[in-house]
């Protein structure tokens, strides 16, 4: 039996929205969202200005490079003073089930606190069971009731305190 090939390493950089390489994200998640809510989910983009994911608006979008092209990415928005909002994580439809989502939450998470938030907010769509998983697994605490059927909820609000251990260290823009 041969040892298996080595993972490609992977690179973190912050980008805004406009940046080329966001384009495959924007258009799976609008896919995503269409196939699973209808064709006004495409909506869900336009709620929010693409300065809302800057550092001057408290924001960030990062994505993960495998050879240069976007594997994975996500993005956070200052909910309020304390805390920050998850919104489009997403994997490539090509690279799923390898752990990158969770690389991508624990990225934002890392960028949350670096810019002094203590704690992070999100929602997921009711028929998206394997965000809602991620979620889960990743250790933010549902505030719903999660016996309930996620249909009659509408979006399942999640939340995770970040560790003030945390928030040390120097924040980079690239």
């Amino acid at each position: 039996m041969s040892p298996a090939a080595p993972l490609p390493e992977l690179t973190v950089v912050h980008v805004p929205v406009s940046d080329p390489r966001v384009e495959p994200l924007l258009r799976e998640l609008g896919d995503e969202y269409a196939a699973r809510y209808g064709k006004d989910a495409h909506a869900e983009f336009a709620r929010y200005p693409d300065e809302e994911f800057t550092a001057p608006y408290g924001g960030v979008l990062l994505l993960l490079l495998e050879r240069g092209q976007a594997v994975a990415g996500g993005a956070f928005r200052r909910y309020d003073t304390t805390t920050a909002e998850l919104k489009r994580i997403w994997t490539h439809s090509a690279h799923r089930r390898r752990g990158l989502a969770r690389r991508v939450v624990a990225e934002l998470e890392r960028e949350a606190a670096l810019r002094g938030y203590r704690r992070i907010h999100l929602t997921t769509g009711p028929r998206q069971p394997e965000a809602r998983g991620l979620y889960l697994a990743t250790g933010y605490t549902p505030l719903f009731d999660t016996e309930a059927d996620p249909e009659s909820i509408g979006p399942l609000p999640f939340e995770k305190h970040l560790p003030a251990s945390a928030r040390t260290g120097k924040a980079v823009d690239l």
